[in-house]
């Protein structure tokens, strides 16, 4: 088990997102851009390491309008050895990352220009993970998307679609439960026409479900992944006092938090914590997580 946040660190005033508008495209920007969210990845990744916080999902504006028609330079050359060396600090210290390309991501949409916008995305997606040369326990988790009226085609339209996808997209993809429209019980549905491994997200689960138990999901999740896969991820939230249902809380309820861990009991798999203050709830709860026999600890993998 390890502990991990998404994307930005606050501590060290270093983002690694930085993009530019659509008018303002140029190669030379591009390059300025991405030489700093590289940059700030290493930064990021240096800072994680000092503090044993080893699951990290990197942003997906790492390179700005990538997947755009616009982008002609060939980043990929460009920075392949800058891609490999921020690879060689992640296998080296056991690092285990993910990424989550945005809403606007819709594999199962009615609209032909979205999945192919879609597929062009998650092309991009893969090929960071592939230049960085990580294993295939280094993955991209997507929603299954938008009902349309019928779920249970929706479903069928996303699996479809996934069959037209490269081999190597396929092995980096999840599928995650969200808080609306498809519970875990549907990504099982999606799961048994694909083979994709589930990430099971808590909090959408919290407002989504068929009354399963935490212990219920978990031990429905593990069979979803492959040796091949890793050991499967979860996405920890908890409510936002006072917001509406869905609000991702600012800091961790550590009492909240506690009580999954010890319903989470005996399975195991990586946590990505999606609160708002990032690191600084990470570190908070890797103060209650070393003492579960589940946790990864970095002196232990030297």
């Amino acid at each position: 088990m390890k502990i991990g946040y998404p994307c930005i660190n606050w501590t060290i005033g270093c983002k690694g997102d930085r993009t530019f508008r659509l008018k303002s495209y140029s190669e030379e920007r591009l390059i300025e851009t991405v030489e700093n969210n590289l940059d700030c990845l290493t930064k990021m990744l240096k800072y994680n390491i000092d503090n044993n916080l080893l699951f990290f999902r990197i942003t997906s504006d790492l390179v700005p309008f990538a997947s755009h028609p616009i982008c002609k330079f060939n980043w990929q050359k460009y920075f392949k050895n800058k891609f490999k060396e921020i690879g060689e600090i992640i296998k080296e210290n056991n690092i285990r990352i993910s990424m989550h390309p945005d809403q606007f991501i819709v594999l199962n949409s009615i609209k032909t220009d979205v999945v192919k916008r879609s597929i062009a995305e998650l092309y991009y997606h893969t090929e960071i993970l592939d230049l960085m040369k990580l294993e295939k326990t280094s993955k991209i988790q997507l929603h299954a998307g938008g009902a349309y009226a019928n779920k249970k085609e929706s479903l069928i339209r996303f699996a479809e679609n996934f069959k037209k996808l490269d081999r190597k997209i396929k092995d980096r993809l999840v599928i995650e439960n969200d808080d609306r429209i498809f519970s875990f019980q549907d990504c099982l549905f999606l799961h048994s026409k694909t083979d994709i491994p589930l990430l099971f997200d808590v909090f959408h689960h919290s407002i989504l479900n068929n009354k399963e138990s935490i212990k219920n999901i978990l031990e429905k999740q593990n069979k979803t992944w492959k040796n091949i896969d890793g050991i499967p991820m979860v996405d920890y939230s908890s409510q936002k006092p006072g917001f509406r249902d869905g609000s991702h809380a600012e800091k961790i309820d550590l009492k909240d938090f506690g009580s999954f861990l010890k319903q989470s009991k005996p399975y195991d798999f990586d946590i990505m914590l999606e609160i708002k203050d990032k690191e600084n709830s990470a570190k908070k709860a890797l103060k209650i997580v070393e003492k579960d026999k589940r946790f990864t600890r970095k002196e232990l993998i030297q």
